[in-house]
């Protein structure tokens, strides 16, 4: 089967950079409703942003610690098509948020040094058993606070048979993006500070790198023979 990496382009700010992150072959868009991080933009904001999107590319809708009320009050201007909880929302929170809203989610799991590849499959058995919204998990590295540190986790505690299935982050840029699908093949990849000039301004030359970079993987991938990957 042909392997093709999803790529999502997160904390967009500006109409400038939403345009050249479709030019560029995004698969999804990623946009900050936490008002303590310098990728933050309103819902009025999103929502102009979102309406210049054309069709079958992605929405999404980063939260942190948000409760139902708050998340219902961001959609009704910035209509995302899937929720990415990015706190320390419990798996019940999850699941009533998004079935309170009616969308999908994907849970972030910042991985720290002492987890183990059984750990992160545990963890997507309980957040799938507990909703019917539950879309996957999204993998990025252990910071303080809340993601958008552009650091590297280990992805050699990854299981194999969990990498089809998730999202992942942490650190990922131009130069590192091709040698992480090659190793995981990973169902999506995502970047934030990674095709940034400076935080919540992206760079369309980097998205154009990042994604060419991305794609020349799938490329090397797909042209390897069976068995060998």
């Amino acid at each position: 089967m042909t392997h093709r990496t999803r790529i999502k382009i997160c904390g967009l700010t500006r109409p400038e950079d939403v345009q050249a992150a479709v030019a560029a072959g995004a698969d999804a868009l990623g946009f900050v409703f936490y008002p303590q991080s310098p990728r933050y933009v309103t819902a009025e904001a999103a929502g102009r942003l979102i309406r210049a999107v054309p069709p079958f590319i992605s929405a999404v809708g980063l939260f942190v610690n948000a409760n139902a009320g708050e998340v219902a009050e961001v959609l009704v201007q910035a209509p995302v098509s899937l929720l990415q909880f990015h706190g320390d929302e419990s798996t019940a929170e999850c699941a009533h948020i998004a079935e309170q809203v009616k969308r999908p989610f994907v849970r972030a799991v910042r991985v720290k040094p002492d987890m183990t590849a059984a750990d992160l499959i545990k963890c997507e058995q309980e957040f799938r058993s507990s909703s019917e919204w539950f879309a996957g998990l999204l993998l990025d590295a252990f910071v303080e606070g809340y993601g958008g540190g552009g650091k590297v986790f280990d992805w050699s505690v990854i299981p194999k048979e969990l990498a089809p299935r998730l999202v992942l982050s942490g650190g990922l840029n131009e130069r590192n993006a091709a040698d992480a699908v090659r190793a995981l093949c990973p169902y999506a990849v995502d970047v934030s500070s990674g095709v940034e000039q400076s935080k919540g301004i992206k760079d369309a030359a980097k998205i154009r790198a990042f994604i060419d970079a991305v794609r020349q993987a799938d490329t090397d991938l797909n042209s390897t023979p069976a068995g060998t990957k």
